[in-house]
C-alpha cells in the first residue's frame, strides 16, 4: 500500500506508511519496512482470523488465537497459508491496495469479516498537505464549508435577514439553496440576493414585504467539479413579541397566612421572555424565602401577611430581539385578617404570626403538586429542579440525592434555596432527587426523577482523506446519544443509496472503505447521525492526488559544522504517491543508511558524530512512478573553538593591577569574537580596563570590580567559556588609591542609550556610564514614559546592579515606550540621562482586569458600579473600555452587560438593598481579557423601617445605665446594619432652680447586638432616651421614649477658689458653690498643711456648712507657706477636690536660700576651691612682682621696638617682642607706634595709675611707660587684658 506525505522539517520521525511488503517480506516472518505501522500479513484458517498489527504483538496474539483453534502449530505456518491464497494486483510484481484473499471453498465466519474491516480501517490517514503556496494553489480540492448560520436561526423583524454560507475549494465553488427542502430560486425574488464570492444569502425589507414570509429551513450547497458540500439545515425564525391579552383584573381576596399564587401566563415570544414582577408604580417586588417568583414565571407566597396589601403586583415580559417589555395589569390583595393593625411593634415581633393571630400550619408544596415527579433533560444543558412550598412559619428547602451526593463542583442554589440547578448535565446526573420542606410545624418530601437523555454528540468526526492513486482509506462517523443515533450517508448531498455505484467503496455501518482509489473517485461525503433530540451532519472529502516528486527546500545549501558534533542534513519533499528518498555522498556509491548515517521517515540525513572525511556534497533523490526529483546539500567540517589558557582565580589588593589571561584556538575561516561577562552580565569595558585578543587587563583596582569574569570566545558555529572569581582586598593601612582622598560627589548622568534585540516583549537597553566622581555607582534606575496616558510623568521600571551597562526590559503590548537612566553612589543620584528613542510594542488583549471593583449604592434605587482604571503597561491595546456585567445574586437572571470607557457605572431601578454579582471585564481593539472574578455588590439602602421594641433601662450608678432591647429583623433594615443608636438628653435636675443644658446627645452600639451601656451622665437628674437602628443611609424610626432618674452622685469641685493674705498674720480664703451639685450638698472639708521647703506641717481638717463660702485663718509663724485642699460634699461623699497655696511672704526666697545652701554640702566644697584657687594667684603674684626690677629700661624711649632686639643677658625679656605687637583692630602710626582704631583711654585716665607711682614691690612703672609714650600702650590692652600675668596686676 502506498500513502501520501509531505515529507517534514529536520527532526521529524513521525512514522508514515511505507510501500507495501512484498509477499516474501510475509514468508520470512519479519517486518517488511521500517516505516509501516500495521502489516496487513494475515492469517486464515477455519474459525481463526489474524491480522498481524504490530509485529511482536500479533505473534502473542497469533499464539493465543492458535491454541483455541488447535489447529495450526506455529505463527509462520498461519503466515504461509495465507500467502498460498493471496494473489497480486495491478501491474507489476508489487500490489497496489493489498487485499486479503480467502479460501474459496470455506465462507468466514461473521466475525472474521468484521476483524477484516477492523484491520481495513487502521490502513486510512489524512495527510495534510505542506502550506507552500505554489502547492496549496496547484492542488485541485473539493468544497469545504468554512462558515455557516446557526441551526436555529432567530432574526429581528425589524432588519434585513442575513444567512451565513462560505466556503472554500480549488475551483472555487458556486452555490445555491434549497427552503423546506426545495430548490429555492433566488433570481425570482427581487427581495433575495447572495454576496459576491460567498453563498451568503441577503433578503432586504428596505422595499417592503414582511418577514414572516420568509421562515422556513434552509441549506446551502456549495458545489465544484470535484464534489458537493452541504451546510447544516438552517431553520429560519423571525422574532415575536405579543401583546398581553387585555384582561379585567378582579381583587384576590386571601385569609392572612394562607398559601397564594400569581399567576403570569406570558404571551408566548420568540425566543422566550424574561419574566419579572413590579409593582404598576415600576417598583420591584421585594423577594424572599416567603415571597418568590418561580422558574415559569408565577409569583409564590408561603403564607400572606397583612404588609403584603400595600403594594399591587404586575407581571412583566421582557423580549430580548425588539427590547421591549409588555406589562400585565396589576393584581391587587385584599388581605383578611383577625388583627387589622399593622404596626411596627407587630411586625417586628420575634413571633409574628402568632402575634397577628396567624395559625402555624405545616409545609405544603405549591409546585410541583404532589409527593413524586420526573423530569428530563438533555446532555450538556442545565438541570433546574425547583420546589416551592406553603406553611407557616415559611419553610425552608433542602436538597438531596438519593444514593448519593449533590455534584459539588456544579450544584448551586437558587431563589432562596427553592432551586437546584446543575450546570452542563451528564449521564452519572441521572438518578432521584427530593427536596424537604420543614418548619417547626413538620417536614415533607418531594421526589423528582431525572432521566437524562442525549443530542447526537461526536466520538469521532469524519476528516477529509487526501489519497494517492491505487491507496486505500477510510471515512469513520461515529456518534453517540440517547437514544443511539441512526447514520445516514451521502455523497455530494445525495443519498449514498441513489449515488451511482461505485465498486472501490464499501459502507460498514458508520465506516465507508475505499481500496485501490483513483482520481475519478474524488467526492465529498456528508455523514448525518440524528435520534428525536437532533442531528448532526458533517463533511469530509475524499480527494486523490497524482502528484511527481517536488524538493520543498533552497536548492544546493551549504552546511558547515563542527567536528565531532551531531548534525542532521534536511530534504523536505512531496509527492503522490509517496516518493521514496535515498541519499548518495560524492555522487557515487550506496544509499547512505546504517552505521553512522540515519535516515529518518520525513527524509533527514543523520550524522551521529560528524569527522573529517565526512565532507563533501551529499545528494538527496526522491522517486515515485512519475518521475523524481534531487537536491544537494555542501557539508564543511570545521574545527571546534577552544580555550587553552584559561583565566584563573585571583586576589588584589585595591589599587593594583590585574590580568585576566583568555587564550583561544580556533578554525581559521570562522571570525572569532572574544567577548566578557561579569557576574554572568556583560562587561561594560570603561577608561580603567583595557581589553585585548587574548586577555583582560583592570587598572586601579576597586571593590565593585569584585566578582566572577567568564571569557567567552564564539563563532558562527559554537563558543567556549572559561570563568574565573576576583577577590578584591581593601587596604587599611593608607589609601591604595589616589581617588580615595579625592572628594566625593555625585555619579554624572549616563549616556548614548541604545536599543537593541527588539522584541515583542522586551528589548535591550545599553548605556554608557558617566564619572562616578569618586565614589563607586552601586546602582542604575531605569525609568519610562509613555505618551498615552500620562505623557510627561516617568515611572521606575527596573534597578541593576552598578555593575552593568546592558540589561533587557520585559514590556508590556502597546505601550509608545521612552527610557531614561539615573546613576546612583552614596553620595547621591545622578541626573538623568537623556531619553531614549521612542519603541512602541505590539498590541494584544489584556491580560488583567480593573482592581478594587465595587457595587454600592448611592441612592435607594440604584447601584453604582466604580473599579480602579488600568494604567498604560496593562491596557495592552488601543480602546481600552469595560465590560461591566451585573445580575441579581441567587436568582436566575441573565447578565446584564454594557460596555463603558469610564471607571463607573450606575445600574438604576434596582430593588433596596439586594446583593448583585458584578464583573469588570477589560477589553481593547484586540481582545478581551481574562474571565473577571465576581464581586458581591449592593443595592442602594432605603432608611429602616423598624424600630428597637421592648426598650429596657437599669441605672447601674449616678453616672451609667444598662440598655436591653429587641433586635429588629433583617429585612427590615434595609440595608447594612451599622449600629444601634440611643439618642437621650437631660430633662431637668432633681435640684430646684438649676439650670440644665438639654442638648440631645447618642451613644452607638456598633453591629447587631441587644444590649449596651452609656455612661458619662449627669447624677440627680431626669433624663429621657429613644432608640433607632441605624444602616448607611441613615435612622430609622425611633423608639418608644423612655424616662429614668440617676441617682445622686458626688459634686464637682468649688468654683473660684481664691487665697489672700492681706498681712503676715493672717490668711483668707474664698470660693463658691460647685457647677454641678449632683446631689444635696451638706457641707464643705477644708484640708491645710504649713510647709516650709522640703518640710511639712501636721495636716488640720475644717468642716462648714453648705451656706459657707469664706474662712479666715491666723498663722503660726510668719515664714511657713499653707497648702489648702477644698472639696463639698453630699449624701454619696466628698467630690472633686479644688488646690491652692498661700502666697510666698517677703524675702521668703532669699531667707529660705541662705537656710538651704549653707547647709549643702556641695557649696562647702565650692567655696573651699575658691580660697584654693584665690591663695595660688596671690603666690603667682608674689613672684612675679619679686622680678619686676630686672626689666630694663630703654634710654631712647621714643625708637620703637623691633622684633630683631636681642634678649638681655641677664636674663630678662624686652617686652616689645610680645606685649607690643599690632593686634587685630588696631592701626600702625607713621613713627611706628600702635594706635587702637575706637579708644584712646589707659589706665592712667580710669585712675588705675598714673606717672611715677610705685608697686607694692617698690618697681616704679614709669621705667617703660610714661604719659608721652601712652600711644605705645593703649594698642596693648587687649593683649594685656588676656594675659594671667596683666590678671594678677589687675587684682593687685
Amino acid at each position: 500500500m502506498r500513502r501520501l506525505a509531505a515529507r517534514g522539517a529536520a527532526g521529524d520521525a513521525g512514522e508514515v506508511a511505507a510501500p507495501a511488503a512484498d509477499s516474501t517480506d510475509c514468508a520470512r516472518g519479519r517486518h517488511p519496512s521500517p516505516r509501516r505501522l500495521i502489516d496487513l500479513c494475515a492469517i486464515w484458517d477455519p474459525g481463526v482470523f489474524l491480522p498481524a498489527v504490530g509485529w511482536k504483538r500479533a505473534s502473542g496474539f497469533a499464539r493465543r488465537r492458535l491454541n483455541e483453534a488447535e489447529t495450526l502449530n506455529s505463527v509462520r505456518e498461519a503466515q504461509l497459508e495465507l500467502l498460498e491464497a493471496a494473489r497480486p494486483r495491478g501491474p507489476g510484481s508489487r500490489e497496489r491496495g493489498p487485499v486479503l484473499r480467502m479460501a474459496r471453498q470455506q465462507q468466514p465466519p461473521p466475525w472474521v469479516r468484521a476483524a477484516f474491516l477492523l484491520c481495513l480501517l487502521s490502513l486510512s490517514g489524512a495527510i495534510e498537505i505542506p502550506m507552500d503556496p505554489s502547492i496549496q494553489n496547484e492542488l485541485s480540492q473539493p468544497p469545504t464549508i468554512t462558515k455557516q448560520s446557526v441551526k436555529d436561526h432567530i432574526v429581528d423583524p425589524r432588519d434585513n435577514i442575513l444567512i451565513e454560507c462560505e466556503a472554500k475549494g480549488n475551483p472555487a465553488p458556486s452555490f445555491h439553496w434549497t427552503r423546506n427542502s426545495r430548490f429555492f430560486n433566488i433570481a425570482k425574488d427581487p427581495r433575495v440576493s447572495m454576496r459576491r464570492r460567498s453563498g451568503t444569502l441577503v433578503i432586504d425589507f428596505r422595499s417592503g414585504g414582511r418577514p414572516e414570509e420568509y421562515e422556513g429551513e434552509y441549506q446551502c450547497f456549495a458545489r465544484n467539479k470535484f464534489g458537493t458540500a452541504l451546510s447544516n439545515r438552517i431553520r429560519l425564525q423571525v422574532s415575536k413579541s405579543p401583546l398581553w391579552p387585555k384582561e379585567n383584573l378582579d381583587p384576590v381576596v386571601v385569609q392572612e397566612g394562607a398559601p397564594l399564587t400569581l399567576q403570569c401566563n406570558p404571551p408566548p415570544g420568540l425566543p422566550s421572555p424574561v419574566i419579572f414582577w413590579m409593582s404598576s408604580s415600576m417598583e420591584p417586588i421585594t423577594q424572599d424565602k416567603r415571597v418568590s417568583q418561580g422558574h415559569n414565571g408565577d409569583l409564590y407566597f408561603s403564607n400572606v401577611m397583612l404588609q403584603d396589601m400595600q403594594t399591587d403586583y404586575s407581571c412583566n415580559a421582557r423580549f430580548h430581539f425588539t427590547h421591549t417589555i409588555q406589562q400585565k395589569n396589576a393584581f391587587t390583595l385584599k388581605v383578611l385578617t383577625n388583627n387589622p393593625y399593622n404596626d411596627s411593634s407587630l411586625r417586628n415581633h420575634p413571633d409574628i404570626y402568632s402575634a397577628r393571630g396567624v395559625a402555624e400550619r405545616t409545609p405544603s408544596f405549591m409546585y410541583p403538586q404532589g409527593t413524586a415527579s420526573s423530569q428530563m433533560v438533555l446532555r450538556g444543558m442545565d438541570l433546574v429542579l425547583e420546589c416551592i412550598a406553603s406553611g407557616v412559619p415559611t419553610p425552608d428547602i433542602a436538597w438531596y440525592k438519593k444514593g448519593g451526593d449533590l455534584p459539588s463542583d456544579k450544584a448551586k442554589f437558587e431563589n432562596f434555596n427553592k432551586a437546584l440547578r446543575i450546570t452542563n448535565v451528564s449521564e452519572e446526573d441521572s438518578g432521584e432527587y427530593f427536596c424537604l420542606a420543614s418548619n417547626k410545624m413538620g417536614s415533607i418530601r418531594h421526589t423528582i426523577s431525572v432521566r437524562v437523555k442525549a443530542a447526537p454528540y461526536w466520538l469521532d468526526e469524519p476528516k477529509n482523506l487526501i489519497l494517492a492513486p491505487g491507496e486505500d482509506g477510510r471515512l469513520v462517523c461515529r456518534a453517540n446519544g440517547n437514544p443511539k443515533p441512526t447514520v445516514q450517508w451521502m455523497v455530494n448531498g445525495e443519498p449514498l443509496q441513489s449515488a451511482p455505484p461505485n465498486p472501490n467503496r464499501e459502507v460498514a455501518g458508520d465506516t465507508i472503505i475505499f481500496r485501490d482509489t483513483q482520481i475519478s473517485s474524488r467526492a465529498v461525503y456528508q455523514c448525518n447521525t440524528s435520534n428525536e433530540h437532533g442531528y448532526l451532519l458533517a463533511n469530509a472529502f475524499v480527494s486523490v492526488l497524482d502528484v511527481p516528486p517536488r524538493m520543498l527546500s533552497p536548492r544546493n545549501q551549504l552546511i558547515r559544522v563542527i567536528l565531532y558534533n551531531r548534525t542532521r542534513l534536511d530534504c523536505p519533499f512531496f509527492g503522490s504517491p509517496i516518493p521514496t528518498l535515498r541519499w548518495f555522498k560524492n555522487g557515487q556509491g550506496s544509499n547512505l543508511d546504517g552505521g553512522n548515517y540515519h535516515v529518518y521517515e520525513n527524509g533527514s540525513l543523520e550524522i551521529k558524530m560528524i569527522r573529517k572525511e565526512d565532507q563533501g556534497i551529499y545528494t538527496c533523490v526522491a522517486t515515485n512512478i512519475l518521475g523524481k526529483a534531487e537536491n544537494q546539500v555542501r557539508l564543511e567540517v570545521k574545527d571546534p573553538t577552544r580555550i587553552y589558557r584559561m583565566p584563573e582565580d585571583q586576589v588584589a589588593k585595591r589599587g593594583t593591577t590585574v590580568q585576566l589571561e583568555c587564550r583561544v584556538k580556533h578554525d581559521p575561516s570562522l571570525k572569532l569574537t572574544v567577548s566578557w561577562l561579569k557576574d554572568d552580565e556583560p562587561l561594560y569595558i570603561g577608561n580603567r580596563m583595557k581589553k585585548e585578543d587574548d586577555s583582560l587587563t583592570i587598572f586601579g583596582v576597586a571593590e565593585r570590580d569584585q566578582g566572577s569574569y567568564t571569557c567567552v570566545a564564539s563563532t558562527e558555529l559554537d563558543q567556549d567559556l572559561a570563568k574565573a572569581y576576583l577577590t578584591v582586598l581593601a587596604d587599611q593601612a593608607t589609601p591604595t588609591n589616589r581617588l580615595a582622598a579625592l572628594p566625593k560627589g555625585r555619579p554624572d548622568r549616563p549616556r548614548d542609550l541604545e536599543l537593541t534585540d527588539l522584541a515583542e516583549r522586551s528589548v535591550r537597553l545599553t548605556w554608557i556610564p558617566g564619572d562616578d566622581n569618586n565614589s563607586p555607582i552601586t546602582d542604575y534606575v531605569v525609568q519610562f514614559e509613555e505618551d498615552q496616558f500620562q505623557p510627561g510623568v516617568w515611572h521606575d521600571h527596573s534597578k541593576f546592579p552598578g555593575s552593568v551597562n546592558s540589561a533587557v526590559l520585559q514590556l508590556s503590548p502597546y505601550v509608545n515606550y521612552q527610557f531614561r537612566v539615573i546613576a546612583i553612589n552614596e553620595v547621591g543620584s545622578s541626573h538623568p540621562s537623556l531619553p531614549s528613542e521612542r519603541y512602541r510594542t505590539s498590541g494584544a488583549p489584556p491580560e488583567s482586569n480593573p482592581a478594587d471593583v465595587k457595587g454600592e449604592g448611592t441612592r435607594k434605587n440604584n447601584m453604582e458600579i466604580t473599579w480602579t482604571p488600568m494604567n498604560a503597561t496593562s491596557a495592552f491595546g488601543p480602546n481600552l473600555r469595560y465590560i461591566v456585567k451585573w445580575r441579581r445574586r441567587e436568582t436566575r437572571e441573565t447578565w446584564n452587560n454594557v460596555t463603558v470607557w469610564g471607571s463607573r457605572y450606575v445600574v438604576g431601578q434596582t430593588p433596596v438593598y439586594v446583593p448583585y454579582e458584578i464583573r469588570v471585564q477589560a477589553e481593547n481593539d484586540f481582545g478581551k481579557g481574562p474571565e473577571p472574578d465576581t464581586v458581591i455588590g449592593y443595592s442602594g439602602e432605603d432608611y429602616p423601617r423598624a424600630a428597637p421594641t421592648d426598650v429596657k433601662i437599669r441605672v447601674l450608678n449616678s453616672t451609667a445605665i444598662s440598655l436591653q432591647w429587641n433586635r429588629v429583623y433583617p429585612d427590615t433594615v434595609q440595608g447594612q446594619l451599622r449600629e444601634y443608636r440611643a439618642y437621650y438628653w437631660r430633662e431637668s435636675s432633681l435640684l430646684k432652680n438649676l439650670w440644665v443644658s438639654q442638648k440631645r446627645q447618642q451613644a452607638s452600639f456598633p453591629g447587631d447586638r441587644p444590649r449596651g451601656v452609656v455612661s458619662r451622665l449627669f447624677p440627680y437628674s431626669n433624663y429621657r432616651l429613644e432608640m433607632v437602628v441605624v444602616n448607611g443611609r441613615g435612622d430609622g424610626p425611633r423608639s418608644e421614649t423612655k424616662d429614668f432618674t440617676t441617682p445622686e452622685g458626688v459634686p464637682s469641685a468649688p468654683r473660684r477658689f481664691r487665697v489672700r493674705q492681706p498681712n503676715l498674720e493672717t490668711i483668707n480664703l474664698e470660693w463658691d458653690h460647685p457647677e454641678h451639685p449632683n446631689g444635696i450638698l451638706i457641707g464643705y472639708t477644708l484640708k491645710y498643711v504649713a510647709f516650709n521647703g522640703t518640710k511639712l506641717g501636721k495636716q488640720i481638717v475644717e468642716n462648714f456648712s453648705p451656706n459657707q463660702t469664706k474662712f479666715t485663718m491666723q498663722r503660726a509663724d510668719p515664714v511657713s507657706r499653707y497648702r489648702f485642699t477644698l472639696s463639698a460634699r453630699t449624701q454619696v461623699g466628698s467630690g472633686e477636690a479644688a488646690t491652692e497655696e498661700s502666697p510666698a511672704p517677703p524675702n521668703e526666697a532669699y531667707t529660705n536660700n541662705q537656710a538651704d545652701i549653707a547647709t549643702q554640702g556641695w557649696f562647702i566644697g565650692l567655696m573651699c576651691a575658691i580660697a584654693l584657687l584665690v591663695l595660688i594667684l596671690l603666690i603667682v603674684c608674689f613672684i612675679k612682682r619679686s622680678r619686676g626690677g630686672k626689666y630694663p629700661v630703654r634710654e631712647k624711649k621714643d625708637v620703637p621696638l623691633g622684633p630683631e632686639d636681642p634678649k638681655e643677658e641677664d636674663g630678662s625679656f624686652d617686652y616689645s617682642d610680645e606685649d607690643n605687637k599690632p593686634l587685630q583692630g588696631s592701626q600702625t602710626s607713621l613713627d611706628g607706634t600702635i594706635k587702637q582704631q575706637e579708644s584712646d583711654d589707659s589706665l592712667v585716665d580710669y585712675g588705675e595709675g598714673g606717672e611715677g607711682q610705685f608697686n607694692e614691690d617698690g618697681s616704679f612703672i614709669g621705667q617703660y611707660t610714661v604719659k608721652k609714650d601712652k600711644e605705645e600702650t593703649e594698642g596693648n590692652e587687649s593683649s594685656e587684658a588676656t594675659s594671667p600675668v596683666n590678671a594678677i596686676y589687675s587684682l593687685a
